[in-house]
């Protein structure tokens, strides 16, 4: 394929955004009164407003051409049929059959894998309904009241994003608790808040050898031997969802409590699989079948749709045209509902890991900058932290404002303000605020000509900062699953533009081999190893103030 800094469409990016770089959001929207419903769409539930953004029809189109110059519709093809586009570790990355609801087929190495998906959504379903309904019943004859997950990275945080931001659907007998740091602070707390006869262990590990969640999970085991006094309860306490059942059974749980997935599941991409088992367990089977729903119209119409009316494919060219062009190095998420608020963390996770790479996909240095820093807070608490950055600093940073319309539930007079404060930043944020307006503002407010001039440079601001508007129609399982299928799509989008693996993540696993090894030399069971100066002198003073749980001989070099 033809390197991306040489495509043509590439090249008259380059040309039409020497012109782009000076234009005003506010010029753009005087001379086009239809440009707001120009550059709107509305799919699955979800409204997006993209006209707040430094953008013509003509930049759309070259960014539009530019997907088609990097083969787009055929890697989309690849993908929903199941070919291997994860090049590194030759295998499909195929999530979108875990929510494929129609009748259709779908294939990896030669298989229908829809059958055995359909059965694990059975097995899934019938523990859930058991456990739900209080025919599931612990070792001492109560129900499960509590349900503690044991995971990290895409085996918690998808749940755990899931379960808050539709807490409101779940089943009032049950508490969800997520534990992903090996932080000992966050299992204490949990523990001290359950009751081992009521409670509900779901350990999940793709692997089942991750070092945090095997930790976790074997301190759990022991604080519930502790009080059952009997390894035959584990059978009605403890089920894993993993890929590795020879380790599960070692672990002591029974066979037939593992729900499987398989290797073609990326964590990150998890949710949708038995990794959603938690959500199932405290939604039920119904709302987790609807979430698939919702995620699988938005799978159809990334398939079908054409560019310039592809929601995901939109998203993907705007964050290309800031990232390539603009040189914005990071991207805030701003949901305006606090039960969305763990959802910038999960695109943060969906974003970085996937693109944070450097490699293209024939093994060379990408000559571009590719995955943005993804972060964000709730707006509604952010502008009263970082949006001063955001309207008066020297970063670029575009953002994504995501809120429900729908009130229901809310407090009288409450979600009018949200949303209110929502529409402001996002026009402050394009209008700014000129000299001539500030100092109609300040005479208006009986300030003298001296005064004005004092004041004047610190409250004006350019504004022409992007945004981007997502609705949902209400914060419901289907919305949520077109939404967080439309950010999996974006994120695709751009790795195919940028040439990279958007489903691989070697550079995490450097970390935990050096980890493994300072490990063993913490607890005094190997030899001091060779390190640089720094993380020497670090494990040296650890050692100095945790010596009596390591013997001596270990602590010198």
């Amino acid at each position: 394929m033809t390197p991306l800094t040489e495509r043509p469409a590439w090249k008259a990016l380059w040309s039409h955004f020497t012109r782009a770089r000076d234009w005003h959001m506010r010029a753009l929207f005087d001379a086009d009164p239809q440009r707001a419903a120009r550059f709107t769409i509305e799919q699955c539930g979800l409204t997006l407003d993209y006209s707040k953004n430094r953008i013509t029809s003509q930049t759309m189109t070259l960014l539009q051409q530019l997907a088609k110059e990097s083969d787009l519709d055929a890697r989309i093809t690849e993908m929903f049929a199941g070919g291997h586009i994860n090049r590194t570790e030759d295998r499909a990355a195929c999530h979108v059959a875990l929510r494929n609801r129609s009748d259709e087929p779908m294939s990896i190495d030669g298989e229908d894998v829809m059958p055995r998906i359909s059965s694990v959504l059975e097995r899934m379903a019938r523990f859930a309904r058991a456990v739900r309904s209080g025919d599931w019943l612990g070792y001492t004859n109560q129900p499960i009241t509590d349900i503690v997950n044991i995971g990290i990275g895409g085996s918690d945080l998808g749940s755990l994003m899931v379960c808050q931001a539709l807490k409101a659907f779940s089943h009032p007998r049950l508490n969800m608790h997520f534990i992903s740091n090996v932080d000992s602070s966050q299992l204490k707390e949990t523990l001290r808040r359950v009751h081992a006869q009521t409670t509900l262990f779901i350990i999940e590990s793709k692997t089942f050898t991750t070092h945090e969640t095997l930790t976790n999970a074997h301190t759990a085991r022991e604080w519930f031997l502790h009080r059952a006094h009997d390894d035959r309860a584990i059978a009605r306490h403890f089920v894993a969802v993993s890929t590795n059942g020879r380790a599960v059974a070692e672990f002591g749980i029974d066979p037939e409590n593992m729900f499987e997935f398989w290797e073609w599941v990326g964590g990150r991409f998890s949710l949708w699989s038995a990794i959603g088992l938690p959500i199932m367990l405290y939604l039920g089977e119904q709302n987790f079948l609807k979430l698939l729903d919702g995620a699988h119209a938005m799978d159809r119409h990334f398939r079908e749709a054409p560019p310039e009316a592809n929601m995901p494919v939109l998203l993907a060219l705007l964050g290309i045209w800031y990232i390539n062009f603009f040189g914005a190095g990071s991207h805030v998420i701003a949901p305006y509902d606090q039960d969305l608020h763990r959802l910038p963390a999960f695109i943060q996770q969906l974003d970085m890991e996937s693109n944070g790479k450097r490699t293209t996909l024939e093994g060379q240095c990408v000559e571009y900058e590719t995955a943005p820093i993804i972060w964000g807070e709730t707006g509604i608490n952010g502008q009263h932290a970082f949006f001063q950055l955001l309207h008066q600093g020297t970063h670029i940073s575009p953002i994504d404002f995501i809120a429900s319309l729908d009130s229901h539930g809310s407090l009288p007079g409450h979600h009018e303000i949200l949303m209110a404060n929502m529409f402001a930043q996002a026009e402050a944020f394009m209008r700014g605020r000129n000299a001539d307006e500030v100092i109609a503002e300040l005479r208006a407010q009986g300030l003298d000509a001296a005064s004005v001039r004092r004041i004047l440079p610190f409250r004006v601001f350019d504004g022409n900062r992007p945004s981007n508007t997502l609705l949902l129609e209400r914060l419901d399982p289907s919305c949520l699953g077109a939404l967080i299928a439309l950010y999996e799509h974006k994120i695709f989008v751009q790795g195919v533009i940028w040439n990279i693996n958007s489903f691989d993540q070697w550079g995490v696993e450097l970390g935990k081999q050096l980890a493994s090894t300072i490990h063993a030399e913490l607890r005094g069971t190997c030899a001091p190893q060779p390190h640089d100066a720094s993380t020497r002198r670090l494990i040296e003073r650890y050692l100095a103030v945790n010596a009596p749980n390591v013997p001596p001989a270990t602590a010198q070099h």
